[in-house]
């Protein structure tokens, strides 16, 4: 984990490239794809909501989530093959840029229609259900986007590689991104008990479970025998294998989870949750721009 050393942010080490290199991937997808005059992202929603799904929001979030899974996984499955071609830096491009489109769309197309469909309950408003929910939210990142990875690995200032950790969060659960998944999906769908919203979440956390399997297919043929070695001393379910006696936590655990990257997760879910405003002003910008009937998450 020294790609995490305090010592690297006090120098700068390659920050400065990552900021630029994660600007340069969020203009790209500022320009093609969320901007209404420059993007195809509400031409393709558009396409989704009337020409296939007949105006249908649940149809349009069972689209979307099967279109993402295909694209993000799809991808992440054909990196070896692809790496080989355009090599490991350009691929990363391949597979986040379409996956962060189809992120967008389909964050603003629920934002805008949570709460349509057969409506169960409704605590969205209720002060201690809002704060419970918004714990569970911030947890949730941190497992989401967790300290063991490189981000600057993810931005391809790194060369992206295939890791193979047992640090870190991995202890507590081999599959982190899965349990935040479902830490969110769980958190939103307590405050808005809607068909729309069980759908989203239920293909949310449908889609990282199936990950699970991926990830671990994955490492096993990068790795074969070291990964099942560290499989065997590591759990899906959060704190099991430490429970059972096959982790054992070290006593400066600690150390492994205050690195630089969890730090920049911590600062980005605040920033998030503070930013939920302007998600709620796209998805009112969407509505206007004509191609999405439903209401507003408020």
């Amino acid at each position: 984990m020294d790609e995490y050393s305090w010592g690297d942010v006090a120098r700068g080490t390659g920050w400065i490239t990552f900021l630029a290199a994660v600007g340069a991937m969020l203009t790209a997808v500022a320009v093609l794809w969320v901007n209404p005059s420059t993007g195809y992202g509400d031409d393709f929603v558009h396409y989704l909501e009337v020409d296939v799904a007949g105006g249908n929001s649940h149809v349009v979030t069972l689209l979307l989530g099967l279109i993402f899974p295909i694209v993000h996984s799809g991808l992440a499955s054909l990196r070896p093959a692809g790496e080989k071609v355009v090599g490991p830096r350009a691929w990363r491009v391949i597979f986040a840029f379409p996956s962060l489109c189809l992120a967008y769309s389909w964050i603003v197309y629920f934002v805008s229609h949570a709460h349509d469909g057969l409506v169960f309950y409704d605590l969205s408003h209720v002060g201690w259900a809002h704060s419970l929910a918004w714990l569970t939210n911030f947890v949730s990142f941190l497992f989401l986007y967790p300290s063991v990875y490189n981000l600057k690995e993810v931005a391809a200032v790194d060369r992206p590689r295939v890791h193979l950790w047992e640090t870190g969060i991995i202890r507590i659960t081999r599959h982190p991104q899965f349990v935040g998944q479902a830490m969110w999906s769980v958190a939103h769908l307590a405050m808005v008990g809607t068909s729309f919203t069980a759908l989203t979440m239920a293909l949310l956390v449908g889609h990282h479970y199936f990950a699970c399997w991926n990830g671990d297919r994955r490492l096993e043929d990068e790795h074969g025998d070291r990964f099942l070695a560290i499989k065997g001393r590591t759990s899906v379910v959060p704190f099991a294998a430490i429970w059972e006696g096959r982790q054992i936590l070290p006593d400066d655990y600690w150390k492994e989870l205050v690195r630089p990257p969890l730090i920049l997760i911590a600062v980005g879910s605040i920033g998030a949750y503070l930013a939920h405003p302007f998600m709620q002003a796209g998805a009112a910008m969407s509505v206007n721009s004509g191609w999405s009937p439903g209401g507003i998450l408020s």
